[in-house]
């Protein structure tokens, strides 16, 4: 892929202090409550920022903290980023990058777990982020359920998590996640990130995922019908379908879905999963799906 050309705006962002500096002289520590961990090295946010691809359009990133994958997805040719914090200490560290970035760079003052960021911006639209650790799955299946929103999605996880969203039928990994991502998007592992690459280093790898959602699901059923079940299922990974799954009707759905009620979650594809999902229904309203 040819490297966008620089923007005419770069030279002010370039020439702003190294982030380590801005953020000594602003005292933001890294909050263990935020889920934060900082990435300071430009050349390693500036492959992050790479990887989404062509960056036109609306970039929004989350947790922006003191603007490290901020300053380099500007450097690498964002048209527009929207960064939404919920921590209010970042509006001071990153007022010299809004300044230098003019309105290429607006920074939102919310909660991502409450903001729609399937309808911020103009399409194409992607997200591109560090994501705080403890809310990261959460966030990921909110924005799965409005996948086709988004061009791609490019995505730093624990390495743990990371391999469970990419996992394949079979892979000790496959679960919950590997379903709920695979029924709607291609996703892949790009590279992983050293704990010494962080500030405070955390106590595992990290792993870049690039998410990019189909133009509709691989198999017809009802999200949140494919949701219920998946959590049943994996609740309780170690017992058999019949037992998970007998809140929803136990045996009698897993014979209606043609699905060995002796089998364990892990050696279904996402096929038979769909098929459970259809047999189950779709919700109500106010309502869980149920047999």
């Amino acid at each position: 892929m040819p490297k966008p050309e620089s923007h005419p705006g770069n030279a002010a962002i370039e020439a702003l202090p190294p982030l380590k500096q801005l953020v000594g002289e602003l005292d933001m520590r890294a909050r263990k409550s935020l889920g934060q961990n900082f990435l300071f090295d430009l050349n390693l946010t500036r492959r992050i920022a790479l990887s989404a691809g062509r960056l036109e359009g609306t970039t929004i990133e989350v947790g922006p903290g003191p603007g490290g994958l901020t300053r380099a997805l500007l450097l690498e040719g964002a048209q527009k980023v929207i960064a939404i914090e919920k921590d209010f200490r970042a509006g001071t560290v990153l007022a010299s990058l809004l300044a230098a970035a003019g309105d290429r760079l607006d920074l939102v003052e919310a909660d991502a777990l409450k903001t729609p960021l399937w309808e911020m911006g103009d399409a194409p639209r992607r997200i591109v982020a560090n994501l705080p650790y403890n809310i990261a799955t959460t966030l990921l299946i909110q924005w799965l359920g409005h996948a086709t929103a988004f061009e791609s999605l490019t995505l730093m996880f624990q390495k743990e998590v990371a391999e469970r969203i990419t996992a394949q039928p079979g892979d000790s990994a496959f679960g919950r996640l590997s379903i709920l991502t695979g029924w709607i998007a291609d996703a892949a592992i790009l590279f992983d990130i050293p704990p010494d690459a962080f500030v405070p280093a955390p106590k595992v790898t990290s792993s870049v995922v690039h998410i990019r959602p189909l133009a509709a699901p691989r198999h017809d059923c009802d999200r949140a019908a494919l949701e219920h079940v998946t959590r049943l299922a994996f609740g309780q990974r170690r017992k058999m379908l019949r037992a998970s799954l007998k809140p929803i009707g136990g045996e009698a759905l897993l014979t209606r879905a043609g699905i060995d009620p002796q089998g364990r979650p892990q050696d279904l594809d996402i096929a038979a999963f769909c098929r459970l999902a259809r047999e189950v229904g779709v919700p109500t309203e106010g309502q869980s799906p149920s047999a």
